[in-house]
């Protein structure tokens, strides 16, 4: 076996939740194509071939229960890839809770063992996690499914930014104690994508950057262009490598904080949370 092997799939089980569309669909198809068997979880309809459909609605705790329980173990690689956009109801469960829920009865299970992985979709919205440390610890400490949703309604913390910013700040606070279970996690936090839920929202998600990649002579990036650095987040090449937001946006916010695209020196300063 090459050095390069630890790249691959082979011999794993992979689980996507969200993998029906989008990133989570590119993520799916990526592994598959590395070696992995696929099991993917999502409310909607899985067209994948050759991959297990498991239906889950992540707002509904008995609906994640009976799907874990479906999946079964092991699973070498979690992507938590379903994320909903603000004016959903329930984007707080299905945003963060609900993932967090299904990775504690994975781990309960004992469905990810040693050497296995989670890799989860945050956004530029949760950059500024530490600034909001504080009260995230609180929301983070809040661990029953159902008061964690009522933590997050009562205290304003119910919507997309918020839910990002929790992701951020459970994969960082995570990385040691999963660690020594010998399980590492990581986030990406893409740039604009052309998925459907951004078209959904085209106006703004799309719109975000347009200015940076007009002058870089770029485009959106694709759905496969995101799922390739987090696939090697999950792979044993990166066995190095935890507890990190990966910001994977063609370099906009680096060029924000440093002056190179002046335009972008604000926003980068205000999703950082390095304003004021």
């Amino acid at each position: 076996m090459g050095v390069f092997e630890a790249f691959r799939y082979d011999g794993k089980r992979v689980l996507v939740v969200g993998g029906a569309t989008g990133m989570g669909a590119a993520t799916a198809e990526l592994v598959q194509d590395a070696g992995a068997e696929v099991v993917v979880m999502d409310f909607a309809e899985v067209t994948l071939p050759g991959a297990k459909a498991i239906h889950v609605n992540l707002a509904d705790k008995a609906s994640i229960d009976a799907a874990v329980d479906e999946c079964g173990g092991p699973v070498h690689a979690l992507f938590s890839c379903a994320g909903v956009a603000d004016g959903t109801p329930g984007i707080e469960k299905i945003n963060f809770v609900g993932h967090r829920h299904l990775v504690n009865r994975m781990l309960a299970g004992g469905m990810l063992s040693r050497g296995s992985a989670i890799g989860f979709i945050s956004s530029a919205a949760g950059l500024g996690w530490e600034s909001n440390l504080e009260t995230l610890k609180e929301y983070l400490d809040t661990a029953d499914f159902d008061a964690a949703s009522a933590w997050a309604v009562e205290h304003g913390f119910a919507d997309y930014f918020h839910s990002k910013q929790a992701v951020c700040a459970y994969v960082a606070r995570e990385a040691f104690p999963l660690l020594k279970q010998g399980i590492r996690i990581n986030a990406i936090c893409p740039g604009p994508t052309d998925t459907p839920l951004a078209q959904a929202n085209k106006e703004m998600w799309l719109g975000f950057g347009a200015d940076y990649r007009g002058e870089a002579g770029i485009e959106a990036s694709t759905p496969l262009e995101q799922a390739y650095p987090l696939v090697f987040l999950c792979s044993d090449a990166a066995v190095a490598i935890t507890g990190i937001t990966m910001i994977t946006d063609v370099g906009y916010i680096s060029s924000g904080i440093t002056s190179s695209f002046p335009p972008a020196t604000d926003v980068a300063g205000f999703l950082l949370g390095r304003l004021g």
